[in-house]
């Protein structure tokens, strides 16, 4: 499995300097995710991706990649899923334009979304990962939703057609940072790895907004500044004032027809 982090703060600033002891935090789990890391970083108006497959630990292009001038990004280390090869291809996060797309977790059978997405879009898939056909499914439906919809229908997609570990992923576009968090807690993973492996928090300040994994100090049950992220719920950091909301979907999802934000989600503002 894997672990992701997200950033959206008041102005731009180092990557590394803004997230402080985070990072570095962060960044010591790959010592066990060691398959490999990513970095989406807006700069001057552009999405900059950069990754690489040796342990973010231990990589120079990861810690050139962690001083970017930044205000907006999605970090992510990786733990290959059994059978996922360990290359450029399947390491997160995947972007396609204006947008960038980490995912911690697993789905099977990984094709599972296959017929659903956009011909031309899966004609560009890099690699052969579940995470990648994910991040196509959404960007598909985002032709006529808005990423937040597009999200937690793309999720229900995956829980009607697949066994799943985790649906946890983290979406960033021109706009917004988006969190979603979802976890079967009867999946060998969660059984073994206990209740909080696959808990997504997120950090309100003045100045900046963080969304994480847990597996560092900073995020764990006892941090009283760290707000859970609701499973079934879709987080969104608005880059331009740092305005976070919250989505929940008391209604079903699935059925497109007609389906709107309005008609389909009840947003709590938090900031």
């Amino acid at each position: 499995m894997c672990r992701l982090l997200g950033l959206v703060s008041r102005s731009p600033g180092r990557l590394n300097e803004t997230l402080g002891d985070l990072l570095s935090q962060f960044t010591e789990l790959s010592s066990e995710h060691a398959d490999g890391w990513g970095v989406a970083t807006w700069q001057n108006g552009g999405l900059v991706t950069a990754k690489g497959t040796t342990p973010a630990r231990t990589s120079r292009e990861y810690a050139e990649a962690a001083q970017a001038v930044t205000d907006a990004a999605v970090m992510h280390i990786r733990m290959a899923s059994p059978n996922l090869s360990v290359e450029l291809g399947n390491t997160h996060p995947f972007r396609l334009g204006a947008l960038a797309f980490a995912h911690n977790g697993f789905f099977t059978p990984p094709d599972a979304l296959d017929e659903l997405v956009d011909p031309l879009l899966l004609a560009k898939a890099a690699g052969t990962t579940d995470s990648e056909r994910y991040f196509l499914r959404i960007v598909s439906l985002m032709q006529d939703q808005d990423p937040v919809t597009a999200m937690a229908i793309a999720a229900a997609e995956i829980r009607g057609r697949a066994e799943f570990a985790s649906l946890n992923c983290l979406l960033i576009t021109e706009d917004s940072l988006y969190a979603y968090a979802e976890e079967d807690p009867q999946s060998e993973v969660s059984r073994r790895r206990g209740p909080e492996f696959f808990r997504m928090r997120y950090l309100v300040e003045s100045d900046r907004i963080v969304v994480a994994s847990t597996g560092f100090a900073d995020v764990s049950p006892e941090g009283e500044r760290w707000l859970p992220l609701p499973y079934r719920q879709v987080l969104q950091v608005r880059r331009r004032d740092l305005r976070v909301s919250v989505h929940r979907f008391p209604g079903a999802i699935g059925a497109r027809q007609g389906a709107t934000r309005e008609a389909m989600t009840e947003a709590q503002v938090v900031s």
